[in-house]
């Protein structure tokens, strides 16, 4: 069975979830609204190969809503969880969206801690990224009233963002929230192509072919950037792990047991 279990760095107490399995530590970040949870389907697929862990970064999950949203400071966090958890030996890093941006960046900064990465649908040079349709309710009175407004939403019963439903005091809604994340997304923007260059592990790059993020033009452009990138395309949207499952189970194992040693 999973645990849950927190750390601190500073003064904001971080979340994560041991997933447990056997084998080399695999810490994947996920995606902006996401949380540790997302993977679970994954962890219990490798599970006989690899011991997977999550983290929920800031802003997400059971971990603090810090005031500091800079790059920086998701880096530092993941960075933290890998020397905490394997403190003399690297650990294979997935990330996922935001997830995928801090992975490649600290891959970058630190790649003493990293001999293998994956990166599931983000551009290292990201433009703006979607605003939401319209403002969500912060709360529903019901569990049931909150899943009808999700059935009827662009998203649907989206397994990135059910994973996040929790009921508060003042009715049921998720641990993240849009307002804090307002905050972040200008750090988000921008050109990040000469961390994706300087990253010297290979990685994985996985595109949904239907996604908003990563285009077909700058997932070449990334692959030119960086020798050490191979492409795997899905027919999927931007979250291939729920879309494609199956298949992305099997080409990150195939990555790991070819890379991850």
């Amino acid at each position: 069975m999973s645990k849950r279990g927190y750390f601190h760095r500073g003064e904001t107490r971080l979340s994560y979830v041991d997933f447990g399995g056997s084998g080399k530590l695999l810490i994947a970040l996920h995606g902006r609204s996401g949380s540790a949870r997302n993977f679970a389907p994954l962890a219990k697929a490798l599970a006989h190969d690899w011991h997977v862990m999550a983290l929920d970064q800031r802003g997400h999950g059971w971990s603090d809503h810090a005031e500091d949203g800079s790059r920086q400071a998701f880096i530092d966090d993941a960075a933290r969880l890998i020397d905490l958890m394997s403190p003399r030996s690297p650990v294979a890093l997935l990330g996922h969206s935001l997830g995928g941006i801090n992975a490649f960046q600290l891959s970058a900064q630190r790649p003493e801690l990293v001999p293998c990465l994956i990166v599931e649908d983000i551009p290292a040079h990201l433009k703006t990224p979607p605003m939401p349709l319209e403002p969500w309710p912060l709360r529903w009175e019901s569990l049931a009233e909150m899943l009808a407004f999700m059935r009827a939403s662009p998203f649907g019963l989206s397994p990135l963002l059910l994973d996040s439903i929790v009921e508060h005091e003042d009715g049921w809604g998720f641990r993240f929230t849009d307002a804090w994340y307002d905050r972040i997304r200008p750090t988000l923007q921008g050109d990040h192509s000469a961390d994706w260059a300087a990253v010297r592990c290979p990685i994985l790059l996985l595109r949904g072919r239907q996604s908003w993020a990563l285009g077909a033009a700058e997932a070449q452009r990334m692959l030119a950037l960086n020798p050490q990138a191979e492409l795997l395309e899905f027919d999927a949207g931007h979250v291939v792990h729920d879309d494609q499952p199956a298949e992305f189970q099997a080409a990150v194992a195939d990555f790991l047991k070819r890379h991850g040693t």
